[in-house]
């Protein structure tokens, strides 16, 4: 369940549950590219926040912010969905003992500002499954998708 509470997109959905994001100052190019809603920017904004609340106030004021934000949200069960695929994956194959996984790019196309990454994960060096993202993050999070769809999840 940490790994899912810290994704960078549970992170950015705290960040606009608190309405943060109206406060970030971007650049011309930044904002009409959508950065005040990219979930790397809102999950760091995330964490300034708390850390900039930690030097001023003090872990007391961090904790009492989080249990008033945060721990509702998880509480509520909104992060009960497995959203971390790589995670999921990675536990059940090694519940019977310790295996292999590595993820490797296999395709790169597109322009350099709108870039395609296709990856492919294997277990023990045997091919599983491939999966397509724009970034080799959500590439790797698409194939550990297939290969759990492809193990009967």
């Amino acid at each position: 369940m940490r790994s899912t509470i810290v994704r960078e997109e549970s992170l950015a959905g705290f960040t606009k549950a608190c309405g943060f994001e109206q406060f970030i100052r971007l650049g011309k190019g930044e904002e009409k590219s959508g950065g005040r809603e990219r979930a790397t920017i809102l999950g760091d904004l995330w964490e300034a926040f708390l850390g900039a609340l930690y030097l001023d106030q003090g872990l007391p004021a961090v904790e009492k912010f989080l249990n008033k934000v945060m721990i509702p949200k998880v509480e509520e069960g909104n992060f009960d969905r497995v959203t971390d695929y790589k995670t999921e994956l990675q536990e059940r194959l090694q519940v019977n003992g310790t295996v292999d996984i590595t993820y490797t790019v296999i395709e790169e196309s597109g322009p350099a500002h709108a870039k395609e990454f296709t990856m492919q994960v294997a277990v023990d060096g045997k091919e599983l499954s491939t999966g397509l993202g724009k970034s080799k993050k959500l590439a790797e999070q698409a194939a550990a998708k297939a290969a759990l769809e492809q193990l009967g999840n």
